[in-house]
């Protein structure tokens, strides 16, 4: 089995990301970190290899920030791996105001365009893996934000920024899974909950300090938070639920207007021109 573990901020070499990849790992899964900090990704590897006892994981550089590091990996990837039967976008970038290299916000490019983008470029090797999984992080704020289609560069307030692109990642699975319907590819987006990981680093020290309190008060550990993850990329029970919303190892409901068909198709075509993709 190939497990393609996607990672930036909230990565595959540290906080959910880390702990999934274990799990998988110790289920004699080939894993694939793919991070943009290499030092931190080699000691990862490192770690899951030695806490899963697995020698098949490696590491390959993607920045999801960068549309020409994504096009590479995937060149890459496309000519180095013959399998790709789960691919996991648990890249994440927290509430920030700041851009990417191809001047996206920094949430919706990294958050949604950045997964959108390599998903499609990785496609061909997924209808080859049949039956294969994508499963893309999102959370729960999703549903204090509504899409503008005026403005999906949105980037003025933090969480505001951050619960849309939480909301495109659902829209971004339902249409996958409506894409795929029959071709063997399946599509599931999860909230983790709220989990103590490093997400706070992009801030001051005393935020910082004051966010470790709240998290150990109230948050669930890394190894809670990836365990709904896992259960969608190994789980025979989730299939039943193509495009569907998963939290606490099981479907969870969505807001009315996040179940939009209309919108997630809108979103995708929208998406498609944004990265020169249509």
């Amino acid at each position: 089995m190939m497990i393609y573990l996607m990672s930036d901020v909230h990565s595959g070499n540290s906080g959910i990301g880390k702990e999934t990849a274990v799990a998988l790992a110790l289920r004699g899964a080939r894993v694939i970190l793919a991070c943009r900090d290499e030092d931190r990704a080699r000691k990862a590897v490192q770690e899951i290899k030695h806490r899963s006892h697995n020698m098949n994981v490696l590491f390959m550089e993607v920045d999801l920030a960068n549309m020409r590091s994504i096009r590479e990996f995937c060149k890459k990837f496309l000519q180095k791996e013959k399998r790709l039967d789960i691919l996991i976008n648990n890249a994440g970038v927290p509430s920030v105001l700041d851009w990417t290299d191809d001047h996206f916000s920094l949430c919706f490019g990294v958050n949604h365009l950045g997964h959108f983008l390599l998903t499609n470029l990785l496609l061909p090797r997924l209808k080859e893996s049949t039956p294969s999984r994508v499963i893309t992080l999102t959370c729960s704020s999703y549903k204090y934000q509504r899409l503008d289609f005026q403005d999906l560069n949105y980037n003025l307030f933090p969480f505001f920024t951050y619960s849309r692109s939480k909301l495109a990642n659902i829209y971004f699975t339902k249409e996958l899974a409506h894409m795929m319907e029959g071709k063997g590819v399946t599509a599931y987006a999860v909230h983790p909950g709220y989990v103590q990981s490093n997400w706070t680093c992009h801030y001051s020290f005393l935020y910082q300090l004051f966010m470790k309190v709240i998290m150990f008060m109230f948050f669930v550990p890394c190894e809670a938070g990836a365990q709904t993850v896992v259960y969608c990329a190994v789980s025979d029970e989730v299939t039943a639920h193509n495009g569907g919303y998963f939290s606490d190892c099981r479907p969870a409901t969505l807001k009315p207007y996040a179940k939009d068909s209309g919108v997630a198709k809108k979103l995708w075509e929208a998406s498609e021109r944004l990265v020169n993709l249509a």
